[in-house]
């Protein structure tokens, strides 16, 4: 086991999870924010990539590019929906929800590549499900506009976006992660440079500009790069238990922080979802018979 790497993904996960308190505190819309975090990531991670020389080593393919292009456009809607559910509702609730990706990888290579569900598979996403319903509450299913209020479908659809990102990166094997991160960021510049209202950094503070630039900086450029330089360094495995590293600071802070107190509900809720994940990555599983 590469001990530094671990230390190094422990520490992209730890501060990823501080996002939520960081996105609260910007005093600027989700797409604004987006747009700042995909100029920065552009601009320190094209860096690094040129400066190492690794560009040169790129092995580009039209089926590839093709895919990072529309993987760069689930990403940028997956971080704009989900940076709208921090405003809707507590970040402990909507990072749990948005941890459900996995769980809809599986679902969706069971509708797309005809992938036989496992008992471990249904198993899980039925206890996720039952963990979303708990977490948001019954009462917010009452109607669509409350369903709308609670931020569920931002969250939901966040969640969705980076299913699709994962699982359309699947298919890309030749291009570096650098490369790949590179092309996402530019696509989320041209996405969002139309919808920009950049009246909205004006008569901003001086710790709100803080939260921005921090965001940028630190959560894209610093973060990604440590997950790329210790990714390659360890097992799969291990990445997936480290990954969940960043719920567990981000609900930490919603708590001690921001003064988030789940009901037991809600606390019952958020362990099914995790509780059901985990099973999925521990559990053996056993094919279902057709």
């Amino acid at each position: 086991m590469n001990v530094v790497a671990m230390v190094k993904m422990t520490l992209a996960m730890a501060i990823f999870g501080s996002i939520g308190f960081f996105t609260v505190n910007t005093g600027i819309p989700a797409e604004e924010l987006v747009f700042v975090r995909c100029i920065c990531a552009t601009l320190i991670l094209g860096g690094m990539w040129l400066f190492s020389g690794n560009y040169k080593k790129e092995q580009w393919s039209r089926i590839e590019v093709v895919r990072t292009i529309i993987c760069g456009v689930f990403l940028v809607l997956n971080w704009v929906f989900l940076f709208k559910a921090f405003d809707e509702m507590s970040i402990s609730v909507a990072i749990s929800i948005y941890n459900l990706a996995p769980i809809f990888v599986m679902i969706l290579g069971s509708f797309i590549l005809k992938e036989k569900m496992t008992v471990t598979a249904v198993i899980s996403v039925i206890v996720c499900f039952l963990g979303s319903v708990l977490i948001i509450g019954l009462e917010q299913f009452s109607s669509l506009s409350a369903l709308f209020n609670s931020g569920f479908v931002w969250a939901m659809l966040s969640a969705i976006c980076y299913a699709l990102t994962m699982f359309v990166g699947k298919g890309i094997t030749h291009l570096s992660a650098y490369a790949l991160t590179f092309v996402q960021t530019i696509v989320g510049i041209v996405m969002l440079f139309p919808l920009m209202n950049f009246g909205v950094f004006h008569g901003l503070t001086g710790w709100n500009w803080f939260y921005i630039i921090g965001t940028g900086i630190i959560h894209t450029g610093f973060v990604y790069y440590l997950f790329f330089d210790s990714l390659r360094h360890l097992p799969t495995i291990v990445v997936s238990a480290l990954v969940f590293v960043d719920p567990v600071v981000a609900i930490l802070l919603d708590i001690l922080i921001l003064d988030f107190r789940p009901t037991i509900i809600q606390a019952l809720g958020i362990v099914l979802i995790f509780g059901g994940i985990i099973y999925t990555l521990v559990k053996p599983s056993k094919q279902i018979t057709e």
